[in-house]
């Protein structure tokens, strides 16, 4: 099995342990991918703005790996408060369309973030 790392342009280098996105057998797995801007600060605003940066930055991640959000097939997110759902829901909706990714959305502690998001898509053929 073959592992190819990549960094995304755009997005702070990770300063734990990790790779950003990582390609092997046919698919790009991201790490999760928060509502840090450029320089890796937090975005100002509520969960839309979060959420949206953080789709930002994976829309960034696929990029690296030759891939777009019509090619993702899994969505985890974590949210800190299960109440903000609609509104991530909401800017969810304006990255994907039909046929949707399957997701999984869940309750988490995360600090000083409102959500976090990674996804698996699949490698374009040729």
């Amino acid at each position: 099995m073959t592992r190819i790392a990549r960094q995304p342009e755009g997005l702070p280098r990770p300063t734990a342990p990790y790779s950003p996105v990582v390609i092997t057998d046919g698919f790009a797995f991201t790490a999760g991918q928060v509502g840090y801007d450029a320089r890796g600060d937090v975005v100002a605003g509520g969960i839309a703005e979060q959420t949206r940066q953080a789709l930002e930055n994976l829309r960034a991640c696929l990029a690296a790996a030759g891939c777009t959000m019509d090619d993702v097939v899994k969505v985890t997110a974590f949210l800190v408060d299960l109440e903000d759902f609609a509104g991530y829901n909401q800017v969810y909706a304006e990255f994907f369309t039909e046929p949707y990714p399957v997701r999984t959305t869940v309750g988490s502690r995360l600090a000083d973030i409102l959500v976090e998001i990674d996804v698996a898509a699949a490698l374009r053929e040729g």
